[in-house]
């Protein structure tokens, strides 16, 4: 057993008393302000299954009072001697106050103001990154870099219908409108759209020059903008006739050694406004920023962060930038106005987070895991 392994279980075993402890108070606490109020979701644990990074549950921030914390409420029991799973993402819904966790092996759905658990369900072939449809009743799941995917009714969890890739399932988006959505398989070079009517594959973007890796698309889904294996950078296809349209480097660095994702670059988002992109650097510790408003799009700036990068995501309104390393970067500035940390004043690093914007005890707003263009 390793020394993470035989930590993990210790963390694990003190997460489950302390959760046992605290779940009353979590669960009847909602978050009930009157007037519209910005959360920020994170699911733990984030990076792999490394408790040491945030603990096990869904931590909220506040947002609009430095990203305070705010609470943790629990997801998954972790039976005694166990590992803790591995998150894997996170999607929420206005819609049906709604909050979705998935992990290497199920998916739960919690209520989104009150953090009570509705249901746990596993599904054939384990889970992956999730992606939920704008009304907030249907979901793509994929299995754990698998074969298929699975449509799902998302008030249920219920199975709808299987979409089988052969592609290792892996990332998932579900464009704005709800007509189509994005399946990132990891063992193929060809970015899958699917029509969420008929759940079958109707087109695709690519081939780009190495597998699919974390990906992105704008609002009028027309671009999509992808990291692929070997490339410190991103490619980025045209949603619409689906051929590649640039390769954009990252220039002044090297590819290097990365503990995670055998993959320069894992993790590419527009800001809502579609005029920049950034990409994760995992090797060199950074995010570089390019200008979107040009094509392809130029390097304009670098930022450090504390750890390696693993994925970038926005805030609804575009002013806060959110690395899996934990800092919030002012989009504006680029500069670091808070950091994530628990309620021991530990360190939080996640790669599955979402905004929620709650009014009178419901959302009224979620965000997206991705960070998807906005412009529509």
């Amino acid at each position: 057993m390793s020394a993470r392994t035989r930590l993990a279980l210790a963390a694990a075993a003190v997460f489950a008393v302390c959760g046992a402890i605290a779940r009353p108070a979590l669960v009847e606490a909602p978050l009930a302000a009157a007037d519209e109020h910005h959360y920020l979701y994170v699911a733990t644990p984030g990076i792999r299954n490394y408790v040491e990074y945030g603990g096990i549950g869904v931590v909220v921030y506040d947002m609009d009072n430095g990203h305070r914390f705010v609470r943790r409420f629990p997801t998954f029991d972790v039976p005694p001697g166990a590992p803790p799973e591995n998150v894997k993402g996170i999607a929420a819904s206005a819609a049906t106050n709604r909050l979705y966790v998935s992990t290497i092996k199920r998916l739960g759905a919690f209520d989104l103001t009150t953090g009570a658990r509705l249901w746990v369900r596993e599904y054939d072939g384990g889970a992956d990154r999730l992606a939920i449809s704008p009304d907030g009743k249907s979901i793509y799941l994929p299995s754990l870099e698998g074969p298929h995917w699975h449509a799902i009714d998302a008030l249920s969890g219920d199975v709808i219908q299987k979409i089988v890739t052969n592609s290792g399932a892996h990332n998932t988006v579900y464009g704005a409108d709800g007509k189509r959505v994005y399946l990132a398989g990891l063992r193929s070079s060809t970015l899958a759209i699917a029509d969420p009517k008929s759940h079958t594959v109707v087109g695709g973007v690519g081939p780009f020059s190495n597998s699919v890796r974390p990906f992105t698309i704008n609002g009028k889904q027309t671009l999509c903008f992808v990291n692929v294996n070997e490339l410190l950078g991103f490619e980025i296809g045209d949603i619409r006739t689906g051929k590649v349209l640039h390769q954009v480097k990252v220039s002044g660095y090297e590819k290097g050694p990365v503990k995670r994702h055998a993959c320069p670059s894992h993790g590419v988002a527009l800001t809502p406004d579609e005029k920049e992109v950034w990409v994760a650097d995992g090797a060199n510790q950074k995010v570089h920023v390019f200008d979107a408003t040009v094509m392809p799009p130029k390097q304009v700036a670098t930022l450090d962060v504390r750890d390696q990068p693993g994925w970038i995501t926005f805030s609804l309104d575009g002013r806060y930038g959110y690395p899996s390393t934990g800092e919030v970067f002012d989009v504006k500035t680029r500069k670091i106005v808070a950091t994530l940390a628990d309620e021991h004043g530990g360190a939080v690093h996640s790669e599955k987070v979402v905004e929620v914007v709650i009014a009178n005890g419901k959302a009224v707003k979620t965000g997206d895991q991705f960070g998807v263009g906005r412009k529509r």
